[in-house]
């Protein structure tokens, strides 16, 4: 795959206009808690070949609402769509069958299994001995998994090393091939340099960037606005529960999005 960077997916998708379709449509989704309203009517479009990061202080919602993307919580109202098609009452699982892939922060891999198990687990390709008894094709799985880490320029040996003796970045590229491999429509990233090195920040941006180039929406959400200006196409912020500024990373600054962070959205007060 030729890895385009986001100046060139930027294009593409701009250049498509208004007849390019949102992968991902969330529509007035509110969510409450008791008496505490996290989500007050988030309205995003996310659109295949992009990535939007999602920035906004401690209890803005940005979990919240990624949980909403994933099936892990139902809204209160509004509707959240996946090509076209509601996503309200479907599990974890069927989210993910659908194309939903989330990395999360602590990576949810199993520990003790190779990496090519962790890219196909649930998935694992099968052959029949004799024709009749099915058995896990471990070569194929071997074979795949060298090819796909050498497409995304990684350095895992993919041979018998579990995942738990891989480090941060490597556990990121782990769960970013499985991703790709399963042609994700939507990815979404969730601090994923949270307590990494710094090149292997560098990586996990690289490999956000190859996603969006492999034709997928990812959803990067993160706090280093450095990083953030960095690795995005647009940048939407959240403020109490809600989108409150919706920007293109070249047309703002650290300082616009910390005032937009912390309730300053007038737009005169924020420029």
């Amino acid at each position: 795959m030729v890895f385009y960077p986001k100046e060139t997916t930027l294009i593409v998708a701009l250049s498509m206009g208004p007849s390019m379709k949102p992968v991902l449509t969330i529509r007035n989704v509110r969510k409450s808690f008791g008496p505490v309203e996290v989500l007050r009517g988030v309205d995003l479009d996310l659109v295949p070949g992009e990535v939007l990061a999602l920035v906004g202080d401690n209890g803005a919602g940005k979990t919240t609402l990624i949980k909403h993307i994933s099936g892990v919580y139902r809204a209160d109202s509004g509707e959240i769509q996946l090509d076209g098609k509601s996503m309200d009452l479907l599990s974890p699982r069927q989210v993910r069958e659908r194309g939903v892939e989330t990395v999360y922060q602590d990576l949810a891999l199993a520990d003790d299994l190779t990496v090519g198990a962790n890219i196909f687990l649930g998935r694992e390709p099968m052959r029949r001995l004799f024709g009749v008894l099915p058995y896990i094709d471990e070569r194929a799985i071997r074979n795949e998994t060298a090819s796909l880490l050498d497409r995304i320029k990684s350095h895992i040996p993919a041979k018998s090393k579990t995942v738990a003796r891989l480090s941060g970045g490597q556990r990121q590229a782990v769960a970013i091939a499985r991703a790709i491999y399963w042609k994700a429509k939507v990815v979404i990233m969730d601090e994923p340099t949270a307590a990494l090195a710094v090149m292997e920040r560098e990586n996990v941006i690289k490999y956000a960037r190859e996603l969006a180039a492999s034709g997928a929406g990812v959803i990067y959400i993160g706090h280093n606005l450095v990083e953030i200006l960095e690795v995005a196409d647009r940048i939407a912020v959240m403020f109490r529960g809600t989108i409150v500024h919706l920007t293109t990373a070249g047309e703002t600054t650290q300082e616009k999005l910390i005032k937009y962070m912390t309730g300053y959205t007038d737009k005169e007060i924020a420029a």
